[in-house]
Formats: structure tokens, sequence, C-alpha cells
């Protein structure tokens, strides 16, 4: 029987899915939406939703528990001095990640979705996502009209 055993092992040994969860939250605080398999985004949820909690209490005790897990002071003053202060997330009591299923992955079929945080699409986070070498290209690049020759 599984009673009373809270959480998903994905595979891993504890030190390796602690590691694995906090390089996830770092890159959901950063990017603001990343895709993964469903069950990382399900554990990522969890800790996702608790650091907006701590955000929004907003202590000196909190925010050494955030750097805690992101163990980087920039991303921990986004958290607070961003996230937990946006509209979409600040009238809220909870649930402050959302999660959508793509599809599955081509090599392994394993199903994948797309963790953000509630409020943000992808028009809203292409800044985060592209470096600003990547959007000049994107932004310059000629279209060529079909039937049209060079």
């Amino acid at each position: 029987m599984r009673h009373r055993k809270r959480g998903r092992k994905l595979g891993r040994d504890a030190a390796h899915r602690k590691a694995t969860l906090q390089n996830l939250a770092k890159s959901l605080v950063h990017y603001e939406m990343i895709q993964t398999t469903d069950a990382k985004a399900k554990e990522l949820r969890k800790l996702a939703d608790r650091l907006i909690t701590l955000g929004k209490d907003g202590t000196l005790h909190a925010r050494r528990q955030a750097l805690a897990v992101l163990q980087d002071k920039e991303l921990v003053g986004k958290v607070f001095d961003d996230l937990a202060q946006r509209e979409e997330i600040a009238g809220r009591q909870g649930g402050y990640s959302r999660i959508i299923k793509v599809g599955n992955r081509n090599g392994d079929n394993a199903p994948i979705s797309r963790i953000s945080w509630v409020g943000a699409t992808l028009e809203s986070t292409e800044d985060l996502r592209y470096p600003a070498h990547i959007r000049e290209l994107i932004e310059t690049e000629e279209v060529v009209e079909e039937g049209e020759e060079e």
C-alpha cells in the first residue's frame, strides 16, 4: 500500500529530484513559461505556488526561504517585487500557476505540458524566451511571398 506517501519520485533519488525541481523553478521564474513532462509540471506547481506565497508575505524570513530554493538573488527579487505584485496573482488565494497539456514528445511519446504563471501568454513572454539578437533576426527577416522569385 502507498498510504501517506506524497509526491512523485520522477525516477530519481532524493538529491537529484530536489535539484531537478529547483532548476525547473529557476527557469519558470526567469522565463515565466516552460515546457516539461506532465509529472514534472505537476510537482513543480507545488513549489512554484509556495514561492509566490512567500513573495506575497514579503518578510526577510520569506526572502531567505525563497533564496534557499532559487539560489539567485535576482530571481528572488523578481518573485517578491514583480510576480507576487501582479494584479492577476495578488488578488488570488492560491493557484498561481497554470498547466496546459501540449501533446506528446516525438522521441519517447512522453506527455508534455506547458506550465506558466496565471496571466502569462506566449506574446508577453517572448522577450524573456528569446535573446535580443535572435529577436532582431526574426524582425528583420524578409518573408518571400508565394509566386515571387528572388
